[in-house]
């Protein structure tokens, strides 16, 4: 079984799926750093040169292919599309990490390795969020709180896991 985390910018996916991988014995991907390998570029060059949409293909191609007992930590707009959340799910659970927008902003502004973050305000941020929100409640297998630490949030998936 796989475990896809999901979540808003700066939710603590990467954090908390490197802590989740060492206390199952599961490989680790972050799915950013992924695709920036496959391309040999980073995200926001992938962002100017050839548009969101294309990153958003780059990553429906990566999340259909992974094996088992891998934990994945996917971009916040991954499962934007349904087919990426219904793929997640086809390989095992998908699980929204529901952080507090403050929080994550605190992390992500002005981060210029986080295209739809770097230049965007805290309103700008602050609607997508409230756009997203509902999409990851709705495509998730579960859902976590995202204000504890990160070994809290893992104690709390590997519960779900061993329901």
């Amino acid at each position: 079984m796989n475990i896809f985390l999901c979540g808003f910018m700066g939710c603590g996916k990467t954090t908390v799926g490197k802590e989740l991988s060492k206390a199952l014995d599961y490989a680790f991907v972050d799915l950013d750093e992924l695709i920036e390998k496959t391309e040999g570029r980073s995200i926001p060059q992938i962002f100017s040169e050839n548009g969101e949409e294309y990153f958003r293909d780059l990553e429906t191609k990566a999340i259909k292919g992974f094996g088992g007992e891998t934990v994945i930590a996917l971009g916040g707009g991954a499962v934007l599309r349904k087919e990426n959340a219904l793929a997640a799910k086809a390989q095992g659970e998908l699980v929204y990490i529901e952080t507090n927008f403050d929080t994550c902003y605190d992390r992500i502004k002005g981060d210029s390795n986080r295209p739809l973050a770097s230049s965007a305000s805290y309103d700008e941020l602050l609607a997508r969020y409230n756009s997203r929100a509902p999409i990851y409640e709705s495509a998730c297998s579960y859902k976590v709180s995202g204000e504890g630490s990160a070994l809290s949030i893992v104690k709390d998936i590997i519960l779900h896991v061993d329901d």
